[in-house]
């Protein structure tokens, strides 16, 4: 957000291959090239799980375990060309002396040596611990919790939803205090990475200019995850991950960049960030890249209190109308024709919606979705071509499918904008007194910066925006949700600045929305 090929190398070069526990379960499905050599003991340069631990995407049964083989982690892994066995453990206990699980994958080169291991057979609603070894060298160890069995009781849920983490310009503070914070989850809902190159005089540098190629990704990918907090947050819980356009390139719409590349060179470029976003992410195998594509929306249930709908709004859509940017609706805005997700996507939202037992449906995705009118004066509306606003007609089908069919407790989770909103969906903005199909919470960034020279502007603006509830454009953090069966309640939780590594926290606001009424209250 600013304000102003894989497979054929797979089908080609790899086979699969499986470890199987003595048991009789499949403990992990790696892929292997028949060129390179397999080492069960290598000598590293440097510790070679310098990119820490990871789990995500949980399910009743099972989680997902990542990590990365990277001794030299800024200058391509430093790892040779050979596939290295990785051995895994899952335990009861943080000393990992009581283990449940345990088998063998496989590090590759044609995946960076990454190992992204599918974990089954767990219990639900259960916290883990896990850890790898290669050759005589330990992980950290790491932290995950099982999703609640399907539809069963649940008494409660705890998650953050973070996103927009530019590295250069400040410090992750925000994720030090998340990670110890008592969670179930975390959902990140993009930009996890940005792509540009150095700015000067910034509290942090990117190690090279604008990214493009596979090597750059991957070493910015590295880069990050090289900071000790990012790694406490990702050890200490299991993460729903999502990207938005900076994993890529600002503001691209599916097969087209902001800037002048051609089509046959950004469809390699986004092929190349596909693929380093799948190695760097706790992914299962069905998110494996195609070539430039990637299956990235998916749903998770946790028992019968909650269901997120984690939706991709950047791989599908059309392009931005008027030209993007901030700026009065043209006649494109209005096209029945343009999507945010894709025909195959949004029908998969609505007939999941549609079938959901659970008391609050999430959709946790990128851009916001609430009508927002920036200028205020009855004379002039200015809008944001890149989010919902430069997409009435899909936004309006969503609204529609609500009203009608009436999911229970619609809650929206959004990202990207790098400031704190909480809004009440109206089947129809126009007019206040419509009827409130949703509620929405838009969290701040975790550093990305909000132009200061916006606050005041949208800050006079809301009177004319009488469904947005709150707004905050100077912090930085992350909102901290609390569901029951009765209430959800979001806790807009921020740090006291970037620029300090030893920043404090505080909450911001809170906000609750309760069971069967949309729209949110202040707690």
């Amino acid at each position: 957000m600013e304000f102003i090929n894989s497979t054929h190398l797979l089908n080609n070069r790899c086979r699969r291959r499986s470890f199987l526990l003595g048991a009789g379960f499949i403990t992990g499905l790696a892929v292997t090239s028949q060129w390179n050599p397999v080492i069960a003991k290598p000598k590293f340069s440097g510790y070679p799980f310098s990119l820490g631990v990871a789990s995500g995407d949980p399910l009743p049964d099972g989680v997902v375990l990542w990590t990365r083989l990277a001794p030299n982690p800024l200058n391509g892994g430093g790892m040779p060309l050979a596939n290295v066995v990785v051995r895994w453990e899952v335990a009861l206990d943080e000393n990992m002396r009581k283990v449940v699980q345990k088998g063998k994958a496989l590090a590759t080169p044609e995946l960076a040596h990454s190992v992204h291991v599918d974990v089954r057979g767990l219990e639900p609603r259960r916290w883990y611990w896990y850890q790898f070894r290669v050759g005589n060298e330990l992980s950290p160890i790491g932290r995950t919790r099982t999703a609640g069995a399907f539809h069963r009781p649940s008494k409660q849920l705890n998650f953050a939803f973070v996103s927009c983490q530019d590295w250069q310009n400040g410090y992750y503070t925000a994720f030090r205090h998340l990670a110890e914070e008592e969670l179930d989850l975390v959902v990140h809902l993009g930009d996890y990475i940005y792509e540009y190159g150095p700015e000067p005089g910034k509290p942090r540098q990117h190690n090279s200019s604008e990214i493009f190629s596979l090597a750059d990704y991957r070493n910015r990918h590295a880069l990050y995850k090289t900071d000790a907090n990012l790694q406490a947050a990702h050890a200490a819980f299991p993460w729903i991950v999502t990207w938005d356009d900076h994993e890529v390139e600002n503001n691209y719409a599916n097969l087209i960049p902001e800037e002048n590349q051609s089509r046959e060179a950004f469809i390699m470029r986004r092929a190349y960030a596909y693929q380093a976003y799948y190695e760097h992410m706790p992914l299962r195998k069905s998110s494996l890249p195609n070539k430039s594509n990637m299956q990235l929306y998916r749903r998770f249930t946790f028992g019968d209190l909650a269901e997120f709908n984690v939706l991709d709004t950047r791989q599908y859509r059309t392009d931005q109308p008027c030209d993007d940017g901030l700026k009065p609706r043209c006649l494109q805005a209005f096209d029945t024709n343009a999507t945010m997700t894709g025909k195959e996507q949004e029908r998969w939202l609505f007939q999941g919606l549609d079938k959901s037992r659970s008391r609050w449906n999430i959709i946790a995705q990128q851009t916001m979705l609430a009508e927002y009118d920036f200028d205020g004066r009855p004379e002039i509306a200015l809008f944001n071509m890149d989010q919902w606003d430069g997409y009435v007609a899909a936004r309006n089908r969503l609204f529609n499918f609500l009203q009608q069919r009436r999911p229970a407790n619609p809650v929206v989770i959004t990202g990207d904008i790098h400031s704190s909103w909480v809004h009440d969906l109206k089947a129809d903005f126009n007019n206040p007194l419509s009827t409130t199909v949703g509620t929405e919470f838009v969290g701040t960034s975790i550093s990305s910066d909000f132009p200061t020279q916006f606050i005041a502007p949208v800050q006079a603006a809301l009177k004319d925006n009488p469904h947005t509830k709150f707004f905050d454009g100077a912090s930085r953090g992350y909102v901290r949700c609390k569901l029951t069966p009765k209430l959800w309640q979001s806790d807009y939780r921020a740090v006291s600045t970037i620029i300090n590594p030893n920043a404090a926290i505080s909450t911001l606001a809170s906000f609750v929305v309760e069971n069967g009424q949309p729209g949110a209250q202040r707690a």
